[in-house]
C-alpha cells in the first residue's frame, strides 16, 4: 500500500529523526506504528546512523501489529523484521536472523538483556507503550535501564504518559534521557517537586504536585517531547459517551451494605471477607457486576442487574456488532452463559473474524486487548460491562474502535450499577484524565510556541 502521510506524521517522524532521544505522546488512531517505522527506515537506509532497532511491545502488538505495518506500506520495503516472541527457543531464532528490526514483548525484556550481555547489538529501542515502563521497580525497567550505554537511541510511543498522575513520569524519562532531565533517582524527583497526600503518622501513601511544579516538569521535558491529540489532528465520526445505570433490588441492595459494613458475608455456604480496604474494592466491584468470589476461588452469582441491561443494549443494536469490555472472569462466564453467540478476541483469527463482521458479540479484557489492536472495522458500539481504575486501560480499550478508520457515529456505555462503587470508579477516571489532558496539552502548546518562533526566525 502506498503511504501518503498526513501533515502531523511527517512532524513526528521528523523529530525522531531530529532527537537522539523522544517521548511521543500521540493519540489513539494517529498511526504511531508507520510513523516511527517511517523514521527508522531513514535513519537505518538514508542517513546510516543506526544499524539495528529494538522495538518492546504489548504482546499481541508485537506478535500482529508491528510486522504487519511492516508489510503493509511500500515505502518500508528493505527493511527486515525478526519477531521474538513465543518459547525461548523461538526468541533465539529470532535473534539469529540479525534482522534490522527486531521486535519483542515486553514481559520478555529481563530475558533478552539476560541473553545478551555486553552483546548487546541495538542501536535504537523503541518502546511501545512507554507508561509500561512506569514502574521503576519493575523488572522490565531495572533490567532495560542497565542497557543504556549500548543505545544512541531512545523513543516512548504512547497516549496516556500520566494516568495515575505525575510521579508516573519519571520512571518512563529516566528510560529516554538517563535522569538528565527528572533527575536520576526517583526520591529526587519526588523531593524535589511533590508534598505527602494521604498519610498515617510518618507513613506516607501518595504523594500530590507543590504549588508551580506541574509547569516546571512540563517545562522539563518539553524539548524532547511532542504531544498529538487525535482530536486535533483526524476528522472522526460523532463520539456518544453514556452510563446506563443498573438498579439493584432491595435484597440485593442489602447484600452489597452488609459486605461494605461487616466486611465479611455469607453466601449459602460460601464465605465472603475482605481482609483489607483494597480488598473490600475488589469484592464490591465485583458485587456491582452480580457475583463475587470466595476464599476458595469459586464464585457465586448475587444478581442478573447487568446481563439484563447488557441484553437491552444487545437487542437495541439490531444486528450491529457489540463489543463488551469486561473486568472479572466472572463477568466472561456469566456473559457467555447468558449469550451462547459471544466470543472473546484472543487469537489473531478472532481478531480478523471481529473485522469481517462475523462475530455479533465481541468479548475483550482490558489487560489483554487494550493496546495497539485495530478494531475499528468490525463495529462501532462499545459496551463497559465492569470498569476498570486503571485509566490508561479505559482510554486504550475505547480506542480500539474509535480511532483512524472508523466510519461509524460511536458510542461508549458504562453499566453502571446505581449506589455502589462503580459510580467512584468513573469519577475517578474523570479525575485522572483532567490531571493527564493538562500534561498534554502543556508540552502540544510548548511545541506550538517553539514552531511559531521558529518560524519567525526564518
Amino acid at each position: 500500500m502506498h503511504y501518503t502521510p498526513h501533515n502531523y506524521q511527517q512532524q513526528a517522524t521528523r523529530f525522531i529523526i531530529d532527537h537522539d532521544e523522544a517521548a511521543i505522546f500521540l493519540g489513539m488512531g494517529l498511526g504511531k506504528s508507520v510513523i516511527t517505522l517511517t523514521a527508522i527506515w531513514q535513519l537505518m537506509l538514508d542517513y546510516f546512523t543506526i544499524s539495528r532497532v529494538l522495538v518492546i511491545a504489548p504482546l499481541r502488538v508485537a506478535r500482529d501489529t508491528w510486522p504487519a505495518e511492516v508489510a503493509k506500506w511500500d515505502h518500508l520495503d528493505g527493511l527486515t523484521v525478526a519477531v521474538a516472541v513465543g518459547t525461548k527457543q523461538d526468541r533465539l531464532d529470532a535473534l539469529a536472523k540479525s534482522a534490522m528490526v527486531t521486535i519483542i514483548n515486553r514481559e520478555n525484556i529481563p530475558w533478552l538483556v539476560t541473553q545478551l550481555g555486553n552483546s548487546w547489538p541495538f542501536d535504537m529501542v523503541i518502546i511501545d507503550e512507554l507508561s509500561s515502563f512506569k514502574n521503576h521497580r519493575a523488572k522490565r525497567f531495572t533490567a532495560l535501564v542497565k542497557m543504556r550505554p549500548h543505545v544512541k537511541r531512545w523513543v516512548g510511543l504512547t497516549g496516556t504518559p500520566a494516568s495515575n498522575g505525575l510521579m508516573d513520569v519519571w520512571a518512563q524519562f529516566r528510560l529516554l534521557d538517563g535522569g538528565q532531565r527528572l533527575g536520576r533517582f526517583i526520591t529526587r524527583y519526588r523531593d524535589r517537586w511533590f508534598v505527602p497526600d494521604k498519610r498515617n503518622g510518618m507513613q506516607v501513601f501518595t504523594y500530590k504536585p507543590r504549588v508551580g511544579a506541574e509547569d516546571e516538569i512540563y517545562g522539563a521535558i518539553s524539548d524532547m517531547t511532542l504531544s498529538m491529540r487525535t482530536t486535533d489532528h483526524l476528522k472522526l465520526p460523532p463520539l456518544t459517551v453514556t452510563t446506563t445505570p443498573v438498579t439493584l433490588e432491595a435484597k440485593e441492595r442489602r447484600v452489597y451494605e452488609q459486605l461494605k459494613a461487616d466486611l465479611v458475608l455469607q453466601l449459602g455456604e460460601a464465605t465472603i471477607d475482605a481482609a483489607n480496604a483494597a480488598a473490600l474494592s475488589g469484592k464490591l466491584l465485583q458485587l456491582a457486576s452480580g457475583a463475587i468470589y470466595a476464599s476458595d476461588g469459586e464464585w457465586t452469582a448475587v444478581h442478573d442487574r447487568k446481563l439484563d441491561a447488557l441484553e437491552d443494549l444487545y437487542e437495541a443494536a439490531n444486528g450491529n456488532p457489540l463489543l463488551v469490555a469486561y473486568w472479572f472472569t466472572h463477568d466472561r462466564e456469566r456473559i457467555t452463559t447468558r449469550f451462547p453467540q459471544a466470543r472473546e478476541l484472543n487469537t489473531s483469527a478472532d481478531i480478523e473474524a471481529w473485522n469481517k463482521g462475523e462475530i455479533a458479540l465481541g468479548l475483550i479484557h482490558p489487560a489483554s486487548a487494550g493496546h495497539g489492536l485495530n478494531l475499528q472495522a468490525g463495529g462501532h458500539l462499545l459496551v463497559w460491562f465492569s470498569l476498570t481504575w486503571s485509566l490508561e486501560l479505559y482510554q486504550q480499550t475505547n480506542a480500539r474502535l474509535y480511532r483512524q478508520g472508523q466510519t461509524e457515529p460511536a458510542t461508549i456505555t458504562h453499566l453502571v450499577t446505581e449506589g455502589t462503587l462503580d459510580e467512584a470508579v468513573l469519577r475517578a477516571l474523570d479525575a485522572k484524565d483532567a490531571t493527564q489532558t493538562a500534561l498534554i496539552d502543556a508540552v502540544a502548546q510548548e511545541i506550538h510556541t517553539t514552531t511559531e518562533r521558529t518560524r519567525s526566525c526564518m
